[in-house]
Parts: C-alpha cells; sequence; structure tokens
C-alpha cells in the first residue's frame, strides 16, 4: 500500500496546529457570516443609504474559507519559522480589518468601498479598506512565489503542484478584483458579472490541492499522480479563461453559448480526479473490509 505513514500523518498534524491563529481567524468568518445571516432573515439585507447586510454574508464566509484555506497549505509553504509568523500575523490583522470595514459599514448603511455622501470616518475606512486588499493581494504573490521554489516542490512533490495552480487561479482572482474596483462595480456589458471569475479563482484554493492531497491517500501507479493534478490544475484553469472571456464580451455565463459550455466541460474534467480518486478510495476500503471479514 502506498499511502502515507502513521509518522508522515503526525507531522502534517503537527505542522496544521502551528496555525490554529489562522484558522481562527478563518472561522470568524463563518460566525460573522451567520450572524448577518440572522439579520437579514429578520430584518432584510438592505440598510438605508447604502448598505447591504447580505453582501456582508457572501463577503465575510468567502474570506473565511480563503483564510482557512491559507492555514491549510502554509506549512508546506518552505518559509522559515520567523517569515511565516509575520506572514500569518500581517495576514490576520488585514483579514479582521476587512471583516471590520464590510460588516459594520453596511450594518451602518454605508458601501464600505465606493461611499456616496459619507462623513470623514466613512471615507478613511473606504481607503483604508483599499489599501488593504492591495496589501493581501501583495503579500499573496510573496506567499505564492514560495511554492515555485525547488525547496518545496521536493518536500511535497504533490500537494506544490496542485497547490502552483491554484496560486495561477488565485492571481486571476485578484485581476477580477481589480477589474471591480476600476469598474466601479461587478456587472459589466449586458450580463457580465465580474464576481463569478473573482470568486470560482479563489476557490481553486480549495479544489486542486484537494486532488492532490486524495492522490497521496491512495495505492496506484506514482506516475499517474502528477497526471492527475496536471489535468485538474490546467481543465480549471481553461475554464477560468473561458469564463473572464464571456464576461469580458459584456454576457451571462449563463447563456447556452460556446463560452460557458466549454467552461462547464473545464470545470467537469477539472474535478473528474476527484471522483476517480473517491471511487479508488471506497474499492480499496471495501476490499480491506472484505479481506477482514473472510480472516475473521
Amino acid at each position: 500500500m502506498n499511502q502515507p505513514s502513521h509518522g508522515t500523518t503526525n507531522q502534517f498534524v503537527k505542522l496544521y496546529k502551528q496555525e490554529t491563529w489562522l484558522m481562527l481567524a478563518g472561522l470568524i468568518g463563518f460566525l460573522l457570516a451567520g450572524i448577518c445571516g440572522i439579520w437579514v432573515l429578520l430584518n432584510g439585507g438592505p440598510v438605508a443609504p447604502d448598505g447591504d447586510v447580505s453582501k456582508a454574508i457572501s463577503f465575510t464566509a468567502a474570506l473565511g474559507i480563503f483564510t482557512i484555506s491559507t492555514a491549510a497549505i502554509l506549512p508546506v509553504s518552505g518559509l522559515r519559522p520567523r517569515s511565516k509568523s509575520i506572514f500569518r500575523c500581517c495576514y490576520i490583522f488585514l483579514v479582521l480589518f476587512s471583516y471590520f470595514a464590510e460588516t459594520v459599514q453596511n450594518f451602518r448603511g454605508v458601501n464600505p468601498r465606493f461611499v456616496q455622501n459619507g462623513s470623514a470616518f466613512d471615507v478613511v475606512i473606504a481607503i483604508s479598506f483599499s489599501a488593504v486588499a492591495l496589501l493581501l493581494l501583495i503579500l499573496y504573490l510573496i506567499f505564492g512565489l514560495q511554492y515555485f521554489r525547488k525547496q518545496a516542490m521536493k518536500a511535497h512533490p504533490e500537494l506544490v503542484l496542485g497547490i502552483r495552480y491554484a496560486m495561477i487561479a488565485v492571481l486571476i482572482s485578484f485581476a477580477a478584483g481589480i477589474w471591480i474596483s476600476i469598474n466601479a462595480g461587478r456587472f459589466t456589458g449586458i450580463g457580465g458579472n465580474i464576481i463569478w471569475l473573482h470568486g470560482l479563482g479563489f476557490h481553486a484554493l480549495q479544489a486542486i490541492p484537494f486532488v492532490a492531497w486524495l492522490s497521496l491517500r491512495k495505492s496506484f501507479n506514482p506516475a499517474a499522480k502528477p497526471i492527475l493534478i496536471h489535468m485538474s490544475g490546467i481543465a480549471y484553469l481553461l475554464g477560468l479563461v473561458a469564463i473572464g472571456w464571456q464576461t469580458l464580451l459584456g454576457y451571462s455565463i449563463a447563456e447556452w453559448s460556446l463560452l460557458p459550455i466549454l467552461a462547464g466541460s473545464c470545470f467537469l474534467i477539472a474535478f473528474t480526479p476527484v471522483i476517480w480518486l473517491l471511487r479508488q478510495t471506497n474499492t480499496s476500503a471495501s476490499a480491506l473490509l472484505s479481506s477482514h471479514a473472510r480472516n475473521i
């Protein structure tokens, strides 16, 4: 069986315990999303004049998922302990400020990014929010580059290969975020919505490394592992390109046209290795149980 040894598993557990604070920062996003969700159920989303608590739900939940995903991959970045600590502290501070700006301002009836006739406080928060977004981008660029070093690849080849594809997708998401800021909103053209490109790019941070992680837990030809990861990563990136192209043209990705169909097909291909690996896991588990039953 070509599965991680018990010692290797314990090593990973010890590594991830180092990221408890980053994990907690991510969980705060889910807590805030739940609070905002209850508010919306009781009072509705819009808050006069320009706030919308329902937007805070999606933002805090998405940022929470992204933070937890970052905590999950940080231990295999190859960063030295001091550099890792600096990244962790800076990232937690920026995330907490983002939670504050998004939730508090929407509850106050203020658009946290695009202030209209707001107070000096609102303008300062909006400017600071933009600065924090830029700092998050720069910080993540530096962080993402660590996975393209030979040292990280040598230590965890399958995981780092998947993370490399995810980091490219994250860069596309950041570019979409800049597009939203320049566009002063998520909508473009007749029916284009940039938020789909923005969100799906970030979700690569969960999807592609998950394929890599599943490949570590399977007993099959080691040469097939990078093939599956490349297949998932390339297909996911092509799906993003198709969505970005459709959005750039100003059309909805829900249309029955070439680019949305191409995007859907690419994402289906990207998740095919997950389905195959999960089936292999179930097959191996069933075979192990059957063998154990026969021995009894």
